[in-house]
């Protein structure tokens, strides 16, 4: 009757039959509110099943005879349970006769079945299973739900029966499958209802058929997918988390089913249904409950492992599922979604179409941003490696669809009146994509962690430089000032405010490395990978960012990030500017863009660095990709021929590079005014990089390297080798203070200057008037050995005579390093002592000035070689620049330079320096020997030229040597006189000497005669002293033997007396003035005094002085006046 009233549209008589039925399924009495209702309100889509009146059966009741099942009633409070007769069963049986074969007729009444379905589902303890199926479930054998053995038989029947039921609904039409659709709907929202702020279990009656429902109805899915699909989203945001399980469930196995289902036509040529199928999965995002993202992430691991291949247009919505993920929302979800992501990435890059790449990157970029688990950041990171991989392999490929995609959508905007909106316009859609590929890298370069800063940095370079030939040109301008600057101004800014507080390790095992135990430490490691990796692009794209046109401004900028990288308080990141900065200066034959390679060059490959290279002893090593300029200029002109315009654009760039590495010069080197425990006093190895640069840049700048530029080197070489030494480092940069060994620093100095001054030799005129300027540099070194530079108000302590640990900052030794100076002082000098400047400059002055201080002190300079370098130096320079001075006698240039000398020579063979006690006899006569070639000099190099020497200069030469011909000259005992006794050969020497110059056979000018009678005059007044204190020491001795010193010096004398006067006779008479003639017969009386002297050897020689004047004795000339006698 009810399927009849049903055909015939009787509305109220059709639900009133099913009404009948519905009661005749219920316990007796369970639902009396429930279908006593009119029509219309079962027509109303509010209707409830909430706040029934429940009536309880007692087992007493009539019916207790007839009962199958005793259950637990659906409702908000249940107040015991209920019991299914047998004749409840026969009704339930024929309700789902009457849905199964009349369903098409039931219209709204599905409602009314479906809810008396729902209850008696719910009684009997059957619960949802795969599919949306019912079974018995574990409630069915809990003390809640007592079922006989007869009903127990009915349950897999009951069940199948009702499984068929809603598969049957694809026989329904559109309309009925419509009102069972709003019916299940209608009971879920009640269910949902029921289970806010209820512990008890929810009924999932309404979510498992719908779920039935739609399985079965895939071949139409779309006429009820998004009513379906909108109620499950609901479901499953409930806060009950079985119910939204089911929800999740429902709804992601009706996806999955969709896109398996052979659909016609198929998803490939529908792409709107595909689109439709996997909106929900994406509406999913949405909700925050964990487990349904879960359920989301497998859901669609499920369909990339299943349908990857063919997703097409549904890429974007797929990824969108992945790249929705945040942080906040736990380890276990981040995982999965990665898990995708991996798995999208290794297999399904080549399927998808090129528009999506862009999305990919997105995705893998928003993964290493996760901060939850710091493998995962790492592991996408190389991901987007993989993906630049990929991008390189088949470029040709995704180029040319991007292209063909960008042509489509700009004709679509150009229909439309708008205009295209996307990241990195108007640059090509292929460089847009590698573009978005180095943000994202950019992004995760300054990322709070790290390791994850470290891993994106070599990432980002390694890309750039392996694969950044696929760039356009115009797309290096985008490179440059929007990633890479970019880059390079976020990491100083986050390294300059970094918090200097030291990180505690933690708990557990992990250890952080000293270096590394601050924020400060650890972001000094991101500026220097990522100012290399800039240096390093400039480098070896130079050509290419040149043809930019405003390279010089890109230039400028680089050296602005160098210049306050190489100033900062830190020793890390200052040292690696400075490498830096070398990287920039070895330019010497960049890849042009018509070289490109056809494969990407090997990664992380070395680059060679100076520092380290140039650390080899000698000033003639070679340098590392330091070629000389013709041979530069040779490997450029062999590619193209360079412009005019290039060198001067190349000139200007050059020196925007010297003046950058002056002022990072002269801010190093400067000596702060005050000093305290955290005062920042740069590191040597900073230091030696920094005088290393010199060589390399002035290849680029000698053209027009001038006087101001060479002063400017001067004040940094000058303050760069005055720094001290922290005493912690102290013992691995200071060698052994009794090894001459330079540190690596003072061989860069040298060098420095070594190729300075070659340059020069080989430069222009002009170029050479520097050679005195390259002196004075090189002589302020040389008094460092005696007189050691100082650093501002700086307390120093030297190794010599202070514990590493006694201070906190050693002076270097600059001994070796001032000797070395000296050795090249002199080598410069013997190639340059006739050059214009050289003598105009008073270069040999400033030599003979220098020197003079060592000389001076003897004994008393801090190594004893000082001395004796100096001395044999200073033999070398007179002997090449006395002839000079004498060529230029007229000119008045080296008149200033002859007190210098005479001082000089004064101050080193009478010095005030005692030699020490421990000196052997061995030592002291090789170092008389070294004073002795000094008054051999004078003989062989000034007293035979006195005529072109200024006659003050002759007589203090000649003052010297009266007053070295003589060991005893006072009768006071000092040491220091006792020094000059015992120079036994050194006296000999000044004696013959003077003997040499005391008479001239040949007198050609009066200034030859002036020197002849001045030495004569000299000798024999020496002589005279030497008799009388020998007279005197005789006479006071007694019988005791004089010092040996004194007999041989007396022998000498006396001897040199008989080879005077034999000299004298043999002289022309008109050569020897009467007052000689005097003062050597003045001698007579003192010889005749001598005659007592006990010594055989003194009497020896005293016969051989008598014997000569027997032809100054003869008889008296008579005077005949008038011829009288």
């Amino acid at each position: 009757m009810a399927a009849l009233c049903g055909k015939l549209s009787l509305v109220t008589s059709r639900d009133a039959f099913i009404t009948a039925i519905c009661k005749g399924s219920l316990p007796p009495h369970y639902a009396l509110t429930v279908l006593n209702t009119t029509s219309a309100a079962l027509s109303s889509k509010s209707y409830s099943i909430q706040g029934q009146n429940v009536q309880m059966i007692s087992p007493s009741s009539e019916s207790h005879q007839q009962v199958v099942a005793v259950g637990q009633p659906l409702a908000l409070q249940p107040q015991g349970t209920v019991m299914l007769t047998s004749k409840n069963i026969q009704c339930m049986r024929t309700l789902l006769s009457l849905a199964h074969c009349h369903g098409a007729v039931l219209g709204t009444s599905w409602q009314l079945v479906l809810a008396t379905l729902q209850h008696l589902v719910w009684i009997l303890g059957l619960k949802p299973g795969i599919g949306g199926a019912l079974k018995p479930g574990r409630a069915v054998e809990g003390p809640s739900t007592v079922l006989t053995t007869a009903v127990m038989t009915d349950l897999p029947v009951i069940s199948n029966i009702l499984s068929r039921l809603f598969e049957s609904s694809q026989y329904l039409d559109d309309v009925s499958l419509h009102h069972l659709i709003n019916a299940l709907c209608s009971l879920s929202l009640e269910a949902m209802d029921m289970a806010y702020g209820n512990n008890k279990e929810p009924s999932l009656f309404a979510v498992a058929k719908l779920l039935e429902t739609g399985l079965v109805n895939m071949h139409r899915i779309e006429i009820m997918w998004r009513p379906l699909t909108g109620h499950l989203l609901e479901v499953c945001q409930h806060p009950n988390s079985r119910m939204r399980e089911w929800g999740a469930e429902a709804l992601t196995s009706l996806i999955k089913a969709g896109l398996t289902f052979n659909h016609d036509p198929s998803l490939s040529q529908n792409q709107r249904l595909q689109l439709l199928l996997l909106n929900p999965l994406k509406e999913l995002s949405n909700i925050s409950h964990p487990d349904i993202r879960l359920k989301q992430l497998e859901c669609v691991l499920q369909i990339l492992q299943s349908q990857g291949d063919s997703l097409g247009p549904g890429w974007p919505l797929v990824l969108g599922v992945m790249g929705a993920i945040r942080s906040d929302q736990g380890e276990s979800l981040i995982r999965t979604a990665f898990q995708c992501l991996q798995l999208v990435v290794t297999d399904f890059l080549p399927t998808m179409p090129c528009t999506c790449l862009q999305i990919v990157v997105d995705v893998a970029g928003s993964f290493g941003l996760h901060n939850q688990e710091l493998n995962i950041s790492l592991t996408s990171i190389g991901l987007l490696w993989n993906i630049s991989d990929y991008f390189f392999q088949r470029s040709e490929i995704i180029e040319k669809e991007l292209n063909k995609e960008e042509s489509v959508l700009q004709k679509q905007a150009k229909e439309n009146g708008i205009t295209l909106n996307r990241p990195f316009h108007p640059a090509p859609p292929f460089d847009c994509l590698w573009l978005c590929l180095y943000a994202k890298l950019g992004e995760l370069c300054v990322d709070p962690r790290p390791a994850v800063r470290k891993s994106a940095g070599q990432t980002l370079f390694s890309t750039i430089g392996a694969h950044g030939t696929l760039l356009q040109h115009s797309t290096w301008h985008t490179v440059i000032w929007k990633v890479l600057f970019h880059l390079l101004d976020r990491v100083r800014e986050s390294s300059t405010t970094a918090d200097k507080e030291k990180i505690e390790s933690g708990g557990g095992n992990i250890l952080i490395h000293h270096s590394r135990d601050t924020a400060e430490k650890q972001w000094a490691e991101t500026w220097v990978l990522t100012l290399a990796g800039v240096a390093r692009i400039f480098n070896t794209r130079r050509y290419l960012l040149q043809s930019l046109g405003d390279f010089s401004e890109a230039w400028d900028i680089l050296l602005d990030h160098i210049q306050s990288a190489a100033l900062s308080k830190n020793n890390e990141v200052s040292l690696a500017a400075l490498k830096s900065f070398q990287e920039i200066l070895q330019i010497v034959s960049p890849v042009r863009e018509t070289e490109k390679p056809d494969t990407p060059p090997a990664i992380n490959v070395p680059v060679p660095v100076l520092i380290g290279s140039m650390t080899a002893t000698g000033l003639g090593r070679s340098f590392m990709r330091t070629d000389s300029l013709g041979e530069r200029i040779g490997k450029c002109s062999a590619i193209e021929p360079p412009m005019i315009t290039d060198e001067i654009e190349d000139l200007d760039l050059w020196w925007a590079a010297w003046n950058s590495w002056f002022r990072i010069g002269s801010e190093s080197t400067k000596p702060p005014l005050s000093f305290d425990k955290m005062t920042f006093i740069p590191s040597q190895p900073f230091l030696t990089a920094l005088i290393q640069i010199f060589p390399a840049l002035y290849q680029h700048i000698k053209t027009g390297f001038s006087m101001d530029d060479l002063q400017k080197l001067g004040v940094i070489l000058h303050g760069a080798i005055s720094v001290p030494i922290s005493s912690d480092a102290s013992p691995f940069i200071l060698p052994s203070y009794t090894e001459a060994v330079l540190t690596s620093l003072q061989e860069a100095v040298l060098t420095a200057l070594d190729v300075l001054q070659k340059a020069i030799c080989i430069g222009s005129e002009n170029m050479q008037v520097m050679y005195p300027a390259i002196f004075d540099q090189l002589l302020a070194f040389v008094e460092f050995s005696c007189k050691p530079p100082q650093y501002g108000q700086l307390e120093t302590k030297h190794i010599a005579n202070a514990k590493f640990n006694q201070a906190e900052w050693v002076a270097l030794n600059y001994v070796p390093f001032a000797e070395r100076s000296l050795e090249v002082v002199v080598d410069l000098y013997q190639k340059t002592a006739c050059h214009k400047a050289v003598v105009n400059e008073k270069v040999l002055q400033n030599i003979i000035k220098t020197l003079r201080m060592p000389l001076s002190l003897k004994y008393a300079c801090p190594s004893e070689s000082t001395w004796k370098l100096a001395v044999s130096s200073l033999l070398k320079v007179l002997s090449i620049g006395l002839p000079v001075a004498r060529q230029h006698a007229s000119s008045g240039k080296f008149d200033s330079m002859w007190p210098e000398l005479a001082t000089t020579f004064e101050n080193f063979l009478f010095t005030k320096s005692l030699p020490p006690d421990n000196l052997s006899i061995q030592e002291f006569q090789r170092n008389e020997n070294i004073d002795v070639e000094v008054v051999q000099l004078i003989s062989t190099e000034i007293l035979p030229y006195a005529n072109f020497i200024p006659k003050e200069f002759v007589g203090q030469i000649m003052t010297m040597l009266n007053k070295g011909s003589i060991h005893s000259q006072s009768s006071s005992f000092t040491e220091a006189e006792i020094d000059i006794r015992m120079r036994e050969e050194f006296s000999k020497m000044c004696f013959e000497t003077l003997l040499q110059f005391s008479f001239s056979n040949k007198v050609t000018t009066p200034q030859e005669g002036y020197i002849s009678r001045m030495a004569l005059s000299v000798l024999l007044k020496r002589s005279q002293d030497v008799l009388y204190r020998y007279i005197e020491d005789e006479r006071l001795s007694g019988k005791c033997p004089l010092p040996r010193q004194q007999v041989t010096e007396i022998i000498f004398v006396l001897k040199a007396v008989s080879t005077l006067i034999d000299s004298l006779k043999k002289t022309q008479p008109e050569n020897v003035d009467d007052n000689t003639w005097a003062q050597v017969i003045a001698l007579y009386p003192t010889l005749v005094e001598c005659i007592t002297c006990s010594s055989s050897e003194v009497c020896s020689a005293l016969k051989e002085a008598l014997v000569p004047f027997k032809d100054f004795m003869h008889p008296p000339v008579s005077k005949v006046q008038n011829g009288e006698s």
